[in-house]
């Protein structure tokens, strides 16, 4: 009553005035995470990718030749192309609005959607060039189309006024766009030009057609200043300079191009590189439609069945019995890839990319990369048998390891005074084996009954782990939590340390999804991080991602991460009959078995978080974990200071 007398609404009047409707740039500035992946120094980054990767689509199509990068000294970034330049005419649906304003100003509006205008390209969300306005501060586009130039100017994702002719172009063709993201989002994030200038090169090796120029204002004394790249060698051209002078068991790399469209009848192609060498660990670095792809997906998966196919097949043929024994682990020690495909409407998994997940894909590269493979091995005998005898090797020595692993872990097991709450698993050898560290006994009871009996093992903690940067040292050695998990894990601290006796190939995180959780996965790195950084570094870390919400409507079961994942879902509708019912986990402990299991246990249907340490920038990771969780407590009030205006909500 005191509510309705003081003229503030009823809070239990929830009708449909209740309900907020956010326009597209606002639910973008509320959540760039699902847009972007976060407001961290990669998705900052990821900005200008986004802008390129629209200019690349011109240049993959035929229409550009030219893309230009300036990074300007007041942080402001131009990317510029000689395109057709985006459409300035009304837009038939909306007659008052330009089609550039449209694409602009509204998610899911683009010209990649239909396959007319581009039959491949990197951008087929429509989010791209939306998403950058709606988290910059300034836009300016300006478009030479028609013999005209004309400009537009947003802020915000808002519009400063009407597209407009600002002068004549009789010469000039293409679109311009420069912008600056928005402090409020990102805070205190600059631009690096090394990282931007890697981009730019390695984008002209994805598309030998294409010559991109980089200039740079802001000089930090690696980077140059001016440069022009275009590699008519493509991708092998990228991986000899890659590699330089390192002795490698091909003279030159096996290389080469298929055009799906002459081989399947279907729009696109696969390109690729590959080499081993001795002299240094292997890598792949996979692309789809010139976007890069660091987790890899179905068209690394098809690249490296081509290989190992075809490597196995010239085993038989020169009658090397050994070579059945190679598999895609020994391809990939001193083996060194390059692997770029362009499919039609590509399938990623998440905004950034990061992952394909089109099927037809794996299909698509492996037949084109296995018949070239095979006379490329038929052709070039001298390499061919010294790349074979080099994994036939490899595959001997993980063997070898293997063996020894799994007779030092039986041995080891047998004097090992394992924990009392470790329930291991009952696999000896390490491969493929997975800790979960749980909260407490609650949460350690579900994920029993859930766990594969054979690979996973559990070690519930009692209680928050020890802050192992914010204590004495001689706490360190006293601590039972941080006793139990040396033990479980078989390994020494800090100098003692010796990856080679990890006992478990997985060591999961896995508390709940609240605010206690999270400091607890917090401490857990921290003392992962201090006392057994190889164990990150060779990537064996990692988090779970158990969901928050559960929601049923009949027979139709759904999980969400989050509360955006719930509302999106909710709005999306779950596909069966009947009133939506939400049900809310408030940890570990409170879900069954079943639940458990099938989002966060079983490999087939879960999610992993893979902890690592940005390889650009170790020294930054080390300041910002012993500026969060050190013994100064006004190094975390600063901190607090500086990025609270970032906060989005409290979630409590």
């Amino acid at each position: 009553m005191n509510d309705l007398l003081s003229g503030r609404p009823d809070p239990n009047d929830y009708n449909a005035a209740s309900i907020e409707v956010l326009e597209d740039m606002e639910h973008v500035r509320l959540r760039p995470g699902m847009y972007i992946g976060g407001t961290d120094d990669r998705a900052f980054h990821h900005l200008v990718a986004e802008i390129v990767d629209n200019s690349m689509d011109e240049a993959v199509a035929g229409h550009a030749t030219r893309i230009e990068i300036e990074l300007h000294e007041n942080g402001h970034v131009t990317v510029r192309d000689n395109g057709r330049g985006i459409p300035v005419d009304p837009h038939p649906k909306f007659p008052k609005k330009s089609a550039l304003e449209i694409i602009f100003c509204t998610l899911n509006a683009g010209g990649k959607f239909s396959g007319d205008n581009y039959e491949t390209s990197g951008g087929l969300n429509g989010v791209g060039a939306s998403v950058v306005n709606a988290l910059s501060d300034f836009v300016r586009v300006e478009v030479a189309r028609n013999k005209k130039l004309y400009a537009i100017e947003f802020r915000r994702g808002v519009p400063q006024g009407k597209l407009e002719i600002v002068g004549a172009a009789p010469n000039r063709r293409g679109t311009t766009v420069t912008f600056h993201p928005d402090a409020d989002i990102f805070g205190h994030l600059k631009f690096k030009p090394a990282r931007l200038y890697k981009m730019a090169k390695s984008k002209a090796y994805l598309f030998s057609g294409v010559e991109i120029r980089w200039k740079s204002g802001i000089d930090d004394g690696e980077t140059p200043l001016e440069a022009s790249f275009h590699f008519p060698g493509g991708l092998s051209d990228y991986l000899m300079e890659t590699l330089g002078e390192a002795t490698t068991y091909a003279e030159r790399p096996f290389a080469g191009t298929v055009n799906f469209r002459e081989k399947f009848n279907t729009p696109g192609k696969v390109e690729w590189a590959i080499n081993w060498t001795p002299a240094r660990d292997g890598f792949i670095q996979s692309y789809c439609n010139t976007v890069p792809t660091p987790e890899g997906g179905t068209h690394e998966a098809g690249f490296w069945a081509a290989i190992l196919k075809g490597i196995r097949a010239y085993g038989e043929l020169v009658n090397n019995r050994k070579a059945a024994q190679i598999t895609r682990e020994d391809l990939t020690t001193g083996g060194s890839a390059l692997v770029s495909c362009f499919i039609r409407e590509p399938e990623f998994v998440g905004q950034t990319k990061d992952r394909l997940a089109t099927v037809e894909a794996q299909k698509l590269v492996e037949n084109s990369v296995r018949d070239h493979f095979d006379n490329w091995l038929a052709a070039d005998t001298k390499s061919a048998g010294a790349i074979l005898d080099f994994l036939v090797l490899r595959a001997e020595e993980r063997l070898r390891r293997r063996q020894e692993k799994e007779t030092a872990r039986k041995s080891a097991t047998k004097k090992l005074r394992l924990p009392g709450k470790l329930t291991d698993c009952s696999q000896s050898a390490r491969e493929g084996t997975e800790l979960f560290i749980v909260e407490g006994d609650s949460a350690g009871g579900s994920a029993k009954m859930a766990r594969n009996r054979k690979t996973q093992a559990l070690l519930p903690l009692r209680g928050k782990i020890l802050n192992v940067l914010g204590a004495a040292s001689s706490k360190l050695t006293t601590n039972a939590e941080i006793s139990d998990l040396s033990q479980a894990l078989g390994v020494g601290l800090g100098a003692r340390f010796v990856l080679d006796d990890l006992r478990y190939d997985k060591v999961i995180i896995m508390t709940d999804a609240d605010v206690d959780g999270a400091h607890i996965a917090a401490l857990l790195m921290t003392f992962f991080f201090t006392q057994m950084r190889p164990m990150i570094d060779a990537g064996h870390l990692y988090l779970a991602c158990p969901p928050l919400f559960r929601l049923t409507q009949g027979a139709k079961r759904v999980y969400c991460l989050d509360e955006a994942e719930k509302i999106r879902m909710l709005e999306k509708g779950l596909g069966g009959k009947g009133r939506i019912d939400v049900s809310r986990f408030k940890g570990l402990g409170e879900m069954d078995a079943k639940d458990l299991k099938d989002t966060t246990m079983n490999p087939a249907t879960r999610t992993l978080i893979r902890v690592t340490i940005d390889e650009d920038e170790p020294g930054e990771t080390e300041d910002l974990v012993e500026r969060l969780m050190g013994k100064k407590p006004e190094k975390r009030f600063e901190y607090i200071q500086e990025n609270a205006r970032f906060v989005e909500e409290l979630d409590v």
